[in-house]
C-alpha cells in the first residue's frame, strides 16, 4: 500500500543518512587505529629494551660506573687497574663512539687519565730511585699520552725541579759551607739523575744507523738531555764562581780537590768538566792574593801615618839589644834583624808573606804573571 511504500521509503532514507554519517567517520577512525597500531608497537619496542635491559642490567651497570671506578683507581694510586680500564673504554668508543652514554664515558674517563697522567709526573718531582722512575715511564709509556721526546723532556723537567728544591734548602749564610754541599748535593743527585735518564732512555744508538728524518728526530731526542746536562753544569759552576768571591776562597785546596773529585766521576758519562776549574780557581786565588796584598799595602800606609824615625829607636832600643839572635837552620831564611828597626815594613812584608802562604795552597802555574804583577804594583806603592 502507499503507506506502507512511504514508511519504507523514509527507512531507507534514514538508512543512507546513517550510513553516510558512518562512512564519514571512518577515515577518523582508520587514523585512530593506525595511531594505536604505532603506539602499541613502540610500546613493545620499548618493553622490549626494558627487558633487554633488565637482562643486561649487571653489565651496563658496570659499563657506567667506569668513571667512578677509574677516579677511584686513580686517587689510590692503582695504575695498573686505571689502565686496563682506559684501555677497555677505548675499545668500547671504536665500536659505540656515536652513543651519548659512551662518549660522556669516554669524556669523563680521559680527565681521570689526566689526573693519572699529573700525578705520576709529580712523583718524579720527589726524592724517587731508579725502580720508581722505571716503574713511573712504564706508565707513562702506557698511557701514550705523550711522545718519546715529550716524555723525556717532562722526566727531565720534574728532576731538575726536584734537584732545584734540594739546592735551594741549602743554608747560604756561610759561603764555604754552601758550596761545599752545594757540591756535595750535585755530585751525588745529579749523577743520579743521570744515571736514571740513562737507564729509562736510550741513546746509545749510533746517529750513521738511523737514516733520513729518524735520524734527525734521534739526534734531537738526545741533544735534550746533553742541552738539559750542559746547562746544571754550567749553573753549578756559576754558583760556584758566585760563592768563591762571597768568601769561600779562604780554603781554595780544599773547595778545589772535591770539585775536580765531582769532576772526575762526571767523566764516567762523558761530562767531564775539570778543565773549567782551573781558570775559575786561578781567578778566586789571584783576586784572593791582590786582596791580601792590598790590606798590606793598607796597613803600612796607616803605620807610616804614625811612624817617626826619631822615636823608633827610642821606643825599640832596649828590646833590640836583649833580644837574641836566631839560630839559623840549614835550608832557612831568616828575616834581617834591622827590619825591626822599621815596624811598618816589617808589618807590610808580614802581609806579603801570608798572602804567599795562603796563594800557596792553590797555585796554577798560569798566574805567575799576575802574581809578579800584583806584587810590582804592591812593592811600587810602598816606596
Amino acid at each position: 500500500s502507499a503507506e506502507c511504500t512511504g514508511s519504507a521509503g523514509r527507512g531507507f532514507g534514514g538508512i543512507e543518512s546513517r550510513l553516510q554519517s558512518l562512512l564519514d567517520r571512518l577515515p577518523a577512525l582508520q587514523d585512530a587505529c593506525r595511531t594505536f597500531v604505532r603506539d602499541a608497537e613502540e610500546i613493545a619496542l620499548s618493553r622490549r629494551m626494558n627487558s633487554l635491559t633488565l637482562n643486561r642490567h649487571t653489565e651496563i651497570l658496570e659499563i657506567l660506573e667506569i668513571p667512578q671506578l677509574m677516579d677511584t683507581c686513580v686517587r689510590n694510586g692503582y695504575y695498573e687497574e686505571a689502565l686496563e680500564l682506559a684501555a677497555y673504554v677505548r675499545r668500547l668508543e671504536r665500536k659505540h663512539s656515536a652513543v651519548p652514554v659512551i662518549q660522556g664515558i669516554v669524556r669523563e674517563v680521559r680527565q681521570s687519565a689526566q689526573l693519572m697522567l699529573n700525578q705520576l709526573i709529580q712523583q718524579l718531582r720527589g726524592n724517587v730511585q731508579l725502580p720508581a722512575c722505571l716503574r713511573v715511564i712504564g706508565f707513562l709509556r702506557r698511557m701514550d699520552a705523550l711522545s718519546e721526546a715529550e716524555l723525556r723532556l717532562r722526566f727531565l723537567q720534574a728532576r731538575d725541579a726536584w734537584l732545584r728544591s734540594v739546592l735551594a734548602a741549602v743554608p747560604d749564610r756561610d759561603p764555604y759551607f754552601h758550596v761545599t754541599k752545594t757540591v756535595e748535593a750535585c755530585r751525588v743527585h745529579l749523577f743520579d739523575v743521570v744515571t736514571q735518564y740513562r737507564a729509562i732512555f736510550s741513546d746509545e744508538e749510533p746517529v750513521a744507523a738511523v737514516g733520513g728524518g729518524g735520524g734527525g728526530q734521534a739526534l734531537g731526542e738526545g741533544a735534550i738531555f746533553h742541552g738539559w746536562l750542559l746547562q746544571k753544569l754550567c749553573e753549578f759552576l756559576q754558583a760556584l764562581e758566585r760563592d768563591v768571591r762571597r768568601g769561600a776562597g779562604g780554603r781554595l785546596d780544599a773547595l778545589l780537590g772535591q770539585c775536580m773529585y765531582f769532576g772526575l766521576s762526571f767523566g764516567r758519562v762523558g761530562a767531564d768538566f775539570r778543565g773549567q776549574l782551573g781558570p775559575l780557581f786561578g781567578r778566586a786565588a789571584a783576586a784572593t792574593f791582590r786582596a791580601a796584598l792590598g790590606e798590606a799595602v793598607l796597613a803600612f800606609r796607616r803605620d807610616m801615618d804614625s811612624y817617626t824615625l826619631l822615636s823608633a829607636p827610642a821606643v825599640l832600643g832596649g828590646s833590640v839589644a836583649a833580644a837574641p839572635a836566631p839560630v839559623e837552620q840549614p835550608g832557612t831564611l831568616q828575616p834581617p834583624m834591622a827590619l825591626l828597626d822599621f815596624p811598618p815594613l816589617a808589618c807590610f812584608l808580614n802581609g806579603v808573606l801570608s798572602a804567599f802562604n795562603d796563594l800557596r795552597l792553590c797555585c796554577p802555574i798560569a798566574l805567575a804573571q799576575d802574581v809578579t804583577a800584583c806584587l810590582e804594583d804592591a812593592l811600587g806603592e810602598v816606596r
